[in-house]
């Protein structure tokens, strides 16, 4: 029976107001690099702007002055219900979770500001617990960090259910701490993220048994689902 359900938070709980197409190539040589809590947000965050800048042609110079101006603009910007919104089936699937005794968390690989976007937007009181990578000094794809959202919920693995968007981070990380699964696939710009490269081809001999959701109202029956065929 599943008891907890962890959630990751960007492009499955959340999204950017905007499409941020160009912030991603930066974002992710950085991410490859080193995890965000490392350095530090502030200083992280820095250098991810600082490389969009450059990538997308500025003048070297003038990004080195301007720098201190604009990152912790946009930093505030992202740290608020300003830089991201809600998907439409986010609320309603947690509240129809918790009706069912459901709990509800977060899993993510970011830093401390996601827990003011949650709270921004309305809905960290749902999530509980909520873990940050910043926070725990470690990130998913790890076992640590999901064996830890089991303890605070209250759960064993096997009564635990983790949804994201990334493959390996998400759908492996969860499957090897012995959690259930599902791969969000959402369609359009908002799911954009999504690794759908060769390398996670999802109809691969060696990921044909992936369980995939394009939804988190899928989530929400596929949970509903297996509780009312163990109670039975």
């Amino acid at each position: 029976m599943i008891r907890l359900v962890t959630f990751d938070a960007l492009h499955t709980l959340i999204m950017p107001r905007k499409p941020i197409y160009v912030q991603y190539s930066a974002l992710t040589s950085l991410q490859a690099e080193r995890p965000s809590y490392r350095a530090g947000a502030t200083s992280w965050w820095s250098e991810v702007i600082s490389r969009t800048a450059l990538g997308a042609g500025a003048d070297p110079h003038s990004v080195k002055i301007h720098l201190g101006t604009i990152a912790p603009c946009l930093i505030k910007r992202f740290s608020s219900g300003e830089g991201y919104t809600l998907f439409d089936d986010t609320l309603e699937t947690l509240r129809r979770l918790g009706a069912i005794g459901v709990r509800t968390g977060v899993i993510t690989n970011s830093d401390a500001r996601m827990a003011s976007v949650l709270k921004d937007l309305g809905i960290s009181g749902y999530l509980s617990p909520i873990l940050i990578s910043e926070e725990e000094r470690v990130e998913k794809p790890s076992i640590s960090i999901f064996l830890a959202a089991c303890v605070r919920g209250g759960a064993n693995p096997t009564e635990t259910l983790h949804v994201g968007d990334d493959l390996r981070e998400d759908y492996l990380g969860a499957d090897n701490a012995g959690f259930h699964a599902l791969l969000l696939r959402r369609a359009g710009w908002d799911g954009e993220r999504e690794q759908k490269g060769p390398e996670v081809d999802l109809r691969s001999r060696p990921l044909k048994s992936v369980s995939v959701v394009k939804d988190l109202h899928s989530v929400y029956a596929w949970v509903e689902k297996r509780n009312t065929t163990y109670e039975e």
